[in-house]
């Protein structure tokens, strides 16, 4: 190993994946998972020293396990439950889950696959370890970090002199520059600004006594096509049911576009629209989308004034004060932003992702509003989900005609 280890500790990861493994340690162990890595930037290259770096960082991660400090610091979150606590105490990563490869063109493979509630958990800690090593391994990092922080300067400027006058959520460890640089971001963000609710990184929630924030991603929604009894259409219900089972509304804030935010709406009635506080915005045209949200909030007589919106797709801090400005009014608004707080320098940053491909060894697919940011291998499949969801979209808008 080449660098220093990049992930210390197993807090160093997004706070959605204890929040989602739970409810899966509660209610869906005979579940097997299939996670696949693409990297959407065309002219990135790794190299066989990378991949030896990355595969040396994999074998170091799954050495960790969880100190008693840190399982009593999960317990300290409301909504974490003591046996899932007592599970986690024996849980650690385990290297045969993991496999790697590299093609002759420099293109990365990392695939992930085992047991559900412990493939999920390789996500976050695998991002990290691989964009650090690129950076690192590709560039100058003390030029890379030099620019991070003239820029992560200005940022703080335009809070403190109202250019900036959201509240936001650090969201940035899957793409961040390094395990050290996030670390300062998130330090400065908290400490020089009063705009700075939280930060989805666990371990830096705990050590700045910070927030942890998150919800669920799309592999949640995901999983539940793996499952035989499921419709394929009707998955978003079926997870937001398990979701207010385990957490009653405590954690409750709704990702609308896993298979589209017009199908999740047919599912998010006026039961689902109490019990959840607000909905996370992801994929498609976020003004389109905020609307929508807003009069389907009307529809049921939900004042949207009290319910968030919380935007999370690729966000800038221009275009969230551009966001804040038009909805602040309409809703609580609120914003997580990744990239432009951990990786925001004079080179571009990747865009990588772990997605979840089979559960049970069937394939799962994600639809999204933006229908690029669509990832299956199985294009069969793809074709088949996306027919489930315009037939039942469909036939509800016929049924609605008939009603009227």
């Amino acid at each position: 190993m080449k660098l220093e280890p990049i992930v210390l500790s197993l807090l160093d990861t997004d706070l959605y994946k204890f929040n989602m493994d739970q409810v899966i340690f509660h209610k869906h162990t005979d579940l097997n998972g299939e996670y696949h890595f693409k990297c959407r930037n065309q002219d990135t290259r790794f190299t066989p020293e990378m991949l030896a770096e990355i595969n040396d960082q994999i074998d170091f991660l799954c050495t960790l396990r969880f100190t008693r400090e840190e399982l009593d610091y999960l317990r300290s979150i409301r909504f974490i439950k003591n046996d899932y606590v007592e599970f986690l105490r024996l849980w650690h990563p385990i290297r045969e889950y993991v496999t790697t490869g590299l093609s002759e063109n420099g293109e990365l493979s990392v695939i992930v696959k085992g047991p559900l509630f412990s493939a999920m958990q390789f996500e976050i800690y695998l991002l990290e370890i691989i964009n650090e090593v690129y950076f690192r391994m590709s560039f100058d990092y003390e030029h890379l970090r030099a620019s991070a922080a003239e820029r992560l300067s200005q940022k703080i400027t335009a809070f403190q002199n109202g250019t900036y006058t959201f509240r936001f959520a650090e969201f940035g460890c899957r793409r961040r520059l390094s395990r050290e640089w996030e670390d300062v971001v998130v330090r400065r963000l908290a400490t020089e600004t009063q705009n700075c609710v939280g930060t989805s990184n666990v371990y830096l929630a705990k050590k700045y006594g910070l927030r942890p924030i998150g919800t669920y991603a799309h592999e949640f929604v995901q999983m539940y096509q793996g499952i035989d009894s499921i419709p394929l259409a009707y998955t978003n219900h079926h997870a937001m049911a398990d979701w207010y089972d385990e957490y009653r509304g405590d954690n409750g804030t709704a990702l609308t576009d896993t298979i589209t935010t017009d199908l999740f709406l047919l599912d998010f009635n006026h039961s689902m629209v109490n019990n959840y506080s607000g909905v996370r915005h992801d994929s498609g045209d976020p003004y389109a989308w905020g609307e929508k949200i807003i009069a389907h909030y009307k529809k049921y007589g939900v004042d949207p004034r009290s319910k968030q919106l919380l935007f999370s797709d690729s966000l800038d801090f221009d275009r969230s004060q551009k966001l804040y400005d038009y909805f602040k009014d309409r809703a609580k608004v609120s914003f997580g932003i990744g990239t432009f707080c951990s990786n925001d320098t004079c080179e571009h940053a990747l865009n990588i992702v772990i997605k979840l491909q089979y559960v049970n060894g069937r394939p799962v697919a994600k639809l999204s509003d933006t229908p690029e940011k669509a990832m299956c291998d199985d294009e069969d499949y793809l074709s088949y989900l996306k027919r489930s969801v315009e037939f039942r979209l469909n036939r509800e808008k016929d049924l609605a005609n008939q009603n009227r």
